[in-house]
């Protein structure tokens, strides 16, 4: 069972379903309120746990009760939460999120604690025996460090930069991961001067073997890797919460990968993933590979 060390956001989500997403000075109404753990790294965690993978956490919670529900949550999962960090005076992390009734969300974030996560504590014992580290919405220095120790160390390496990857130079971090996740929006912003394709040469240029996943949301994905262009439709679900998709998206493509299957079935793995999570109310479905069959076999795929 490989065992995979997801390193970024640890989040406490409060979900307001609403009938539609307001405009500036506009109002909706609020049809349910929920409140449960998030951040993309702790999803991840969540769902390679559930397609029977091993995973640890490295993150940084408040010394709050959202952050002992947080870790609690995650425990029961069963996510080896040993490496996330308690900073006692910051507050947890929390995401306000609105979602509408075609599943579209609207973020309004508290960092809190999440970038206080200290590398220098890190044991090398807590990555070490592991098969790949997953990185997602640290500061790029964080990433980079902790991407270089899993180099040495012998991990394959993925990053999800996230909505940060045009604001901060993450360029560092990308020449040391074997995988990198964007979604459309990200890849646009992260592009070489003039470049219209997702995957086009330039600064996405797949180097050394690296694969460059672009998730297109209900239109599917594509990667690139080794000269190679992949490409999967997706599936045609009705998306009642799209938070947390991407995440699930990842969790299926590093668990279909690291199980050795090609990349072109990974796709449709990881689709099947971003599918079950816009069906599913808040940021983590139950992932399986008993609900990723059915939802193939559910499509046609």
């Amino acid at each position: 069972m490989p065992r995979v060390i997801c390193a970024g956001h640890v989040n406490w989500d409060v979900t307001m379903h609403v009938d539609d997403l307001p405009a500036p000075d506009g109002e909706a109404q609020v049809r349910e309120v929920r409140a449960a753990g998030g951040g993309s790294a702790a999803n991840v965690a969540c769902g390679l746990v559930g397609l029977r993978l091993d995973a640890a956490l490295l993150g940084s919670v408040g010394g709050d009760s959202y952050g002992t529900e947080a870790r609690h949550e995650l425990a029961a999962a069963g996510v080896d939460t040993t490496g996330v960090q308690v900073v006692s005076d910051r507050p947890t992390a929390v995401k306000y999120i609105a979602v509408d009734d075609a599943g579209e969300v609207m973020v309004f974030g508290c960092e809190g604690a999440n970038e206080a996560f200290d590398t220098d504590a890190l044991s090398v014992e807590s990555i070490d025996g592991a098969d790949h580290l997953h990185l997602t919405g640290q500061s790029p220095e964080t990433a980079r460090r902790l991407a270089t120790l899993a180099r040495d160390l012998g991990l394959t390496v993925s990053v999800d930069p996230g909505r940060l990857v045009g604001a901060r130079d993450f360029d560092a971090v990308l020449d040391l991961v074997d995988v990198l996740f964007l979604n459309d929006r990200e890849a646009a912003v992260a592009l070489a001067d003039g470049e219209t394709d997702p995957t086009a040469e330039g600064r996405l240029a797949v180097r050394d073997g690296r694969a460059v996943v672009v998730k297109h949301g209900p239109d599917g994905a594509e990667v690139r890797t080794g000269g190679e262009r992949y490409t999967h439709a997706g599936f045609d679900v009705d998306a009642v919460d799209t938070t947390g998709a991407g995440d699930a998206f990842a969790a299926g493509y590093l668990a279909a990968t690291l199980d050795g299957t090609d990349a072109d079935d990974a796709l449709a793995v990881a689709n099947a993933c971003g599918a079950l999570a816009a069906e599913t109310r808040g940021a983590r479905a139950t992932l399986s590979w008993d609900a990723v069959a059915s939802m193939r076999v559910r499509r046609g795929q």
